[in-house]
């Protein structure tokens, strides 16, 4: 069985759209957006904060969820972020 190590995760940007990302350490990959050198689409948002997280477990599933989420309406990820929506994970 892989380790289970990776974590999915949401943040909200500054201009309040979300982003979505799979990190083995979430709160460095944070300071990382923060600082200007995560992902393209975070650099003009700054800053981000983390709304949602989950895990830990295997990168194999993280990339999976961080795929299914990214599938979600605007409202259906705030009703997942304010916990009054459900989504059954992949296996």
């Amino acid at each position: 069985m892989p380790a289970k190590r990776a974590f999915v995760y949401i943040l909200r940007c500054a201009d309040r759209t979300f982003y979505i990302g799979t990190a083995k350490d979430v709160k460095v990959r944070v300071a990382h957006h923060n600082a200007g050198k995560g992902a393209k689409y975070t650099k003009p948002r700054l800053p981000v904060r983390v709304v949602y997280r989950e895990g830990p477990m295997s990168l194999t599933r993280a990339l999976r969820r961080e795929y299914q989420l990214k599938q979600l309406t605007r409202p259906q990820k705030q009703a997942l972020i304010k916990g009054k929506l459900t989504v059954k994970r992949p296996r």
